[in-house]
């Protein structure tokens, strides 16, 4: 811990820290009473301790990957052309079988049974999204002859496979949540306007198409067409199609400026269908009021905050676009489950990072940490050795 305090930043590694552990302590208030009653489970009654003794395995396995990673993990060992093909390649696959042979949960097939624990292959692809895109602008910036539009259609089509996979098994938030990393690293990176237009157009086409047509036509998923319907007037519907967001409002409503105390929400106990995933914010909300909601959206924003500077401290576009796509990976799943539990957007089933329960989510977001915690110290080394670069678009220069 000492070495990672002396060689990655404090604020990331701290924050991370905090905000996992109020997870911990949330995820117990949120599922203690449910648990016991077995509300959670298909009415079997299990310990009121079971879900945050698995959260704080999770935890303890994360907390291991960050600091191995800040530590003495080498991030450039991701520049390797069959390590990226390796990983890659492997999450696809990994879709693939989970589309064959998963477990269908909550209307989405998206969930691979391995006997002792369950993972959902979705998470996966954030990260290898992210490691294989910058990777391939890195390699297309460096080589101004492979710098078009027909160079970054093949990697691209590899990623549209892996959302393809996710959009098939039922994840329309998963499915968006990854498109949208990807486009923020897009319009982030140094590839000319032009292309970028280009990749807009060829992409949000089929995307749109997919989405009006699984909307209105598909009726195996009329759902999210009711839940857009909900938006409009949740109470109107709350004894229906609105239940679970007018729950959630009623939560966030009860907690006011200083909640109802820890343990004291009234929410959780039944009206809320998934409090310790989906929902949790809405238990925070009400158990700690809006100044620990506040405190909460405030250590989201630092973490992306502090992962966009390091994005513009660096000229190397590998260590850049990583930061650009752990930026997106935050905010964007941040924004989607907040916006979807207080009836912004539909309800996606996308989790919140760090503070839901669940093993591949939590684990998927500490990986996500340890690399932008391995960037920031080979940053930090870059201006050690006498690099500097006040601007991200101009060549970095050694200091006199």
């Amino acid at each position: 811990m000492e070495s990672v305090r002396k060689n990655g930043d404090k604020g990331i590694l701290y924050t991370y820290f905090i905000l996992s552990i109020i997870g911990i302590i949330m995820i117990y208030s949120a599922s203690m009473i449910s648990a016991y009653n077995g509300a959670l489970t298909n009415g079997i009654s299990i310990s009121d301790k079971h879900f945050v003794i698995r959260q704080s395995l999770y935890f303890m396995i994360g907390s291991f990957i960050v600091v191995l990673m800040s530590n003495s993990f080498n991030i450039d060992i991701f520049k390797k052309k069959n390590i990226q093909q390796l990983i890659l390649f492997g999450v696809l696959l990994l879709l693939l079988v989970t589309l064959l042979f998963g477990s269908e949960i909550n209307g989405s097939k998206n969930w691979l049974n391995l006997g002792i624990f369950s993972i959902q292959s979705s998470e996966l692809l954030k990260i290898s999204s992210i490691l294989y895109l910058s990777y391939i602008l890195d390699r297309r910036l460096k080589n101004e002859r492979s710098y078009n539009l027909k160079s970054l259609i093949p990697p691209l089509l590899l990623l549209g496979l892996g959302i393809l996979l996710i959009l098939v098994q039922g994840d329309l938030g998963g499915a968006l949540l990854n498109a949208g990393i990807i486009a923020f690293m897009l319009l982030y990176s140094d590839i000319k306007n032009k292309i970028k237009l280009q990749i807009l157009t060829i992409t949000a086409t089929p995307l749109f198409i997919y989405i009006l047509y699984t909307l209105i036509f598909d009726t195996s998923n009329i759902y999210r067409l009711k839940r857009i319907k909900v938006l409009t007037a949740p109470f109107k519907y709350e004894n229906g199609d609105g239940y679970q967001l007018s729950n959630s409002l009623l939560a966030i409503g009860n907690g006011g400026i200083f909640g109802k105390g820890l343990g004291n929400g009234i929410m959780k106990l039944g009206y809320l269908p998934e409090p310790h995933t989906d929902f949790i914010f809405a238990v925070i909300a009400e158990e700690l009021g809006l100044i620990g909601v506040l405190i909460i959206i405030f250590m989201y924003g630092f973490l992306t905050f502090k992962a966009i500077i390091y994005a513009n401290k660096t000229n190397n576009n590998f260590y850049k676009m990583i930061c650009i796509g752990i930026s997106s990976y935050i905010i964007l799943q941040v924004f989607i489950n907040l916006a979807g539990i207080s009836g912004l957007i539909p309800l996606t089933g996308v989790t919140l990072p760090l503070l839901s329960y669940g093993g591949s989510s939590f684990l998927s977001i500490s990986f996500a940490i340890g690399i932008l915690l391995s960037c920031s110290k080979n940053i930090k080394n870059e201006k050690n050795n006498g690099y500097t670069c006040t601007n991200p678009r101009m060549v970095v220069t050694p200091q006199s």
